[in-house]
């Protein structure tokens, strides 16, 4: 669980991000969620689009999402979604000193 401080830190990292990934019609699929958790694996922080057509709401899917790889969903706005999970070792993001801020 990340803090309110912690969450608006990750949201300023996110704003010049673009969205590597895309939810359609078809919701989620094992490669879709593969592929996300892999993005996650390798980048920390990420940004996914989620189509008009999809059968999901943004905040539903962020919400999924997170439940289902054991990340945050740090924000929903519009029809992005922004999802952390943060590497065990060598990680970009120091969360640990913002809460001394």
């Amino acid at each position: 669980m990340i803090t309110s401080k912690q969450r608006a830190f990750l949201r300023g990292q996110a704003q010049p991000l673009n969205a590597i990934y895309q939810i359609g019609k078809t919701g989620f699929t094992e490669e879709s969620v593969r592929g996300i958790e892999e993005a996650l694996n390798a980048r920390e922080l990420i940004k996914i689009h989620v189509l008009e057509n999809c059968m999901y709401s943004a905040k539903e899917a962020g919400a999924l999402l997170a439940e289902e790889l054991g990340c945050e969903c740090v924000q929903t706005i519009g029809s992005k979604i922004v999802l952390f999970k943060q590497k065990d070792k060598d990680s970009k993001f120091d969360l640990k000193n913002l809460t001394t801020l």
